[in-house]
């Protein structure tokens, strides 16, 4: 074999060895992005807090940067128990594409998040919209340590 043809055969060995890592790591991202990924399900992730948090209804602002600028919502939340009863998320400045994505996410939240230790939410993508999660998980934090025993 020549040296020419040496050279492209290990070239082209080793590009298809970075194309299967590629894709091998895409479908990770992908797969735990979509919510069944290890230790996710339905947009959230298990923590391991036991903490212990007053009952009550508590909210809080919550802000991201799409790339239309920074976004504000507000979480509005019920605690019974470390269990979160009711939940509602809510625009408060957006521009029209974000408030397209903070609809859908308004509109799935509940369904991720009611019947849910608050210790074991941490948000991602929920019903298409990845960056509200931001600003929800944001407010998720103040919430928290307001609602601290």
């Amino acid at each position: 074999m020549t040296h020419a043809l040496r050279t492209k055969t290990a070239l082209a060995a080793l590009a298809g060895i970075s194309v299967v890592g590629t894709l091998a790591g895409c479908s990770a991202a992908s797969a735990d992005a979509a919510g069944s990924g290890s230790g996710t399900s339905g947009g959230t992730t298990t923590a391991t807090s036991n903490a212990a948090y007053k009952d009550g209804t508590y909210s809080a602002p919550g802000t991201y940067v799409s790339p239309g600028g920074q976004e504000d919502i507000k979480v509005t939340l019920t605690l019974s128990k470390n269990i979160i009863t009711a939940m509602k998320v809510v625009t408060v400045k957006a521009d029209p594409t974000a408030r397209a994505y903070e609809q859908q996410f308004e509109g799935g939240i509940a369904g991720v998040t009611v019947g849910k230790n608050i210790n074991s939410l941490n948000i991602g993508v929920v019903a298409g919209s990845s960056l509200t999660s931001l600003g929800f998980n944001q407010a998720l934090a103040t919430i928290k340590a307001n609602a601290k025993s």
